[in-house]
C-alpha cells in the first residue's frame, strides 16, 4: 500500500549524475571481486595443494561461504540502507570487500581461504542494492532505466576485467590485491555523491526505516518480495554452476579440445555477453515502457539457450565460448530484475528489499547446487547434463509464473512510503 507521499522532490534530470558513474563504478569493482574466485578457481586450489576432484568439491564448498556471507550481508546492509541512509553501506560494503579481497591473496589453507570469501561476500552483498536504489531514487521515472542500465552494464563488465587481469599477471594473488587497491580507491569517488531527496524526506517523518521483517507480516508484501527474489534465480543456476563449472560440462558434451576449456575464460566470454544484454534489455524496456514484456523474453530466450548449451556435442572450443557469450546475453535481464525490486516497493523499505533480493538470490546458490547434486549423483547416475536441464527447466519455469504474478512498475512514481501493518493478511 501507498501513503505519505512526498511530492516536492527535487530530480536531477541528467543521466549520467554523480549517483549513476560512482554506483557503476563500484559495481564494476564488486563483479570483480565477485567473479574473480571463479575465474582463479583451479589454479588457486591447485595451489594451495588440491588435486583431482577435490577441486570440484572444495570449489562448491568456497562459493558456498561466498554466498552464505552475501545472503547474511544482504540483510545486514539493506537494513542498514533504510535506517542510515544508502550512502553509508556504499563506504561500509566496499571497505570491508576490500580488505578481504587483499586477505584473500594471503591465504595458505583451504579454510582461510573459506573465511575470507565468507567475509568478502558479506562486504560485496551491499554494493548493488545501495547503488540501484540510490539511482532509481535520483532520477525521474522516464529516465531510471536508463540509469540502472549504465550501472549493470559498466558493472557486469568488472568480470572480463578480471579475467583480463588474471592473463596479464598470471597470479591469481595478485589479482586479488588488486581488486583490493581498486575497492579503497574508490571509496575517495565517494566523496562526491550525496543522499537522494527521497531517503532525506523519509528520514525526516516518523516512518519506521529498515524494518526487514515487516515484509513477512503482510501476505501482500511478503508474496512480492518472495516473487521478486524467484525471476531472478535462472541467471545464477546458470552463472554459479553452467559457466563457472564449464569445464567439467565441456569434458561431458566432448568439447574437441575440452582440456583447453578454462572457467575463467568462459566467465569472461558469458559477462562479455550480460553486459551486451542488459543494454539491450535496458533499452528495449525503455521503449517498450514495460520491464515484465522484456523479462519475459529474456527467460524464455534463457531456458532455450540452456538446452543447446547442454547438447552441444562435439563442437569446437571457440564455438563452445561463443555459446557461452550468447548464455550471458540470455540472462542480461540482471538489471530490469534489480530495477523492478527497487520499484515494487515503498522509500522507507526500498533498499531493504533492492539489498536483499539480488543476494538471496545468490545466496540460493548452494541450495541450487545441492538440488543439482541430488539429481547428478542420485537419479541421473553421474550424468551432469541431464541433471542440469531438468534444474534448468525447474527454475525458469517457477520464475515465470512468479514474473506473471507481479505488477508493471515502469510508470511507478517511488515517491512513497510502505503502510506498516502488524498482520499476515
Amino acid at each position: 500500500m501507498k501513503n505519505n507521499n512526498f511530492t516536492d522532490i527535487k530530480k536531477p534530470v541528467s543521466i549520467l549524475n554523480a549517483a549513476v558513474i560512482v554506483a557503476a563504478l563500484g559495481y564494476f569493482v564488486d563483479i570483480y571481486d565477485l567473479l574473480l574466485f571463479g575465474i582463479v578457481r583451479t589454479d588457486s586450489l591447485k595451489d594451495l595443494g588440491i588435486t583431482g576432484d577435490a577441486i570440484r568439491n572444495q570449489g562448491e564448498y568456497l562459493i558456498s561461504m561466498q554466498m552464505f556471507g552475501m545472503l547474511f550481508g544482504g540483510i545486514l546492509w539493506g537494513i542498514l540502507g533504510d535506517k542510515k541512509g544508502r550512502i553509508s553501506v556504499l563506504f561500509g560494503s566496499i571497505l570491508i570487500y576490500s580488505v578481504a579481497n587483499i586477505a584473500n591473496g594471503m591465504v595458505t589453507t583451504v579454510n582461510g581461504y573459506a573465511f575470507w570469501r565468507l567475509i568478502a561476500g558479506i562486504g560485496l552483498a551491499g554494493e548493488l542494492g545501495a547503488g540501484i536504489t540510490l539511482v532509481t531514487e535520483s532520477l525521474p521515472k522516464e529516465k531510471r532505466g536508463y540509469g540502472t542500465m549504465i550501472v549493470a552494464s559498466v558493472g557486469v563488465s568488472g568480470a572480463v576485467v578480471a579475467y583480463l587481469v588474471y592473463q596479464i599477471f598470471q597470479d591469481w594473488r595478485l589479482c586479488y590485491y588488486a581488486g583490493g587497491v581498486l575497492g579503497i580507491l574508490l571509496l575517495f569517488l565517494r566523496i562526491s555523491i550525496s543522499e537522494s531527496g527521497m531517503f532525506k524526506k523519509v528520514q525526516e517523518s516518523e516512518e519506521k526505516r529498515g524494518d526487514f521483517l515487516s515484509l513477512f507480516t503482510n501476505k501482500q508484501r511478503f508474496s512480492k518480495y518472495i516473487q521478486c527474489i524467484l525471476i531472478g534465480i535462472p541467471l545464477w543456476f546458470l552463472v554459479g554452476v553452467l559457466i563457472t563449472f564449464s569445464p567439467e560440462f565441456a569434458k561431458a558434451l566432448g568439447v574437441q579440445g575440452f582440456e583447453t576449456i578454462a572457467a575463467g575464460k568462459a566467465i569472461a566470454w558469458c559477462y562479455g555477453g550480460l553486459v551486451f544484454g542488459d543494454i539491450a534489455s535496458g533499452l528495449l524496456s525503455q521503449w517498450l515502457k514495460s520491464r515484465k514484456k522484456v523479462m519475459y523474453l529474456f527467460l524464455i530466450f534463457n531456458l532455450i539457450m540452456v538446452f543447446v548449451y547442454l547438447n552441444a556435442f562435439g563442437i569446437s572450443a571457440s564455438s563452445f565460448y561463443t555459446l557461452c557469450f550468447i548464455m550471458g546475453f540470455s540472462v542480461g535481464y540482471w538489471v530490469l530484475f534489480v530495477t523492478i525490486a527497487a520499484e515494487q516497493f515503498g522509500t522507507n523499505i526500498r533498499a531493504t528489499v533492492t539489498t536483499t533480493v539480488p543476494n538471496f538470490v545468490r545466496g540460493s546458490l548452494p541450495l541450487i547446487i545441492l538440488i543439482y547434486g541430488f539429481f547428478r549423483d542420485t537419479i541421473f547416475d553421474g550424468n551432469i547434463l541431464e541433471s542440469a536441464m531438468i534444474v534448468g527447466s525447474i527454475l525458469s519455469v517457477i520464475s515465470i509464473l512468479a514474473l506473471w504474478k507481479l505488477n508493471e512498475t515502469f510508470h511507478t512514481d517511488l515517491n512513497y512510503s510502505e503502510q506498516e501493518s502488524q498482520a499476515f493478511l
